[in-house]
């Protein structure tokens, strides 16, 4: 029997009390069904979820830690987004 490497999945859970979906681990499956059942037996035990993603990771695209000054900077440049040069009126109060 020949060695068949299985794709890497990436779960996420929502928890009951969350709104948004939370990773939680990775695990390897044959197809996408396997995955979302055996992701809810690893990672659902103890009944903390509602709803489970599951997604092959090598269909996950993310930006590189190294590639942040040139990928997250270009915004510091808007100074609309950052609202520094508000004045603020007598009648309300800073927070």
């Amino acid at each position: 029997m020949t060695h068949v490497e299985w794709p890497l999945y990436e779960v996420f859970i929502r928890s009951k009390q969350g709104l948004a979906h939370r990773h939680v681990g990775s695990l390897h499956a044959a197809d996408d069904q396997m995955a979302l059942e055996n992701a809810r037996d690893a990672y659902t035990r103890r009944n903390e979820g509602c709803s489970i993603w599951v997604v092959q990771s090598s269909h996950l695209i993310a930006s590189q830690p190294e590639d942040r000054e040139a990928f997250f900077d270009p915004s510091d440049d808007k100074i609309y987004r950052h609202p520094t040069f508000y004045t603020i009126p007598d009648g309300i109060k800073n927070m």
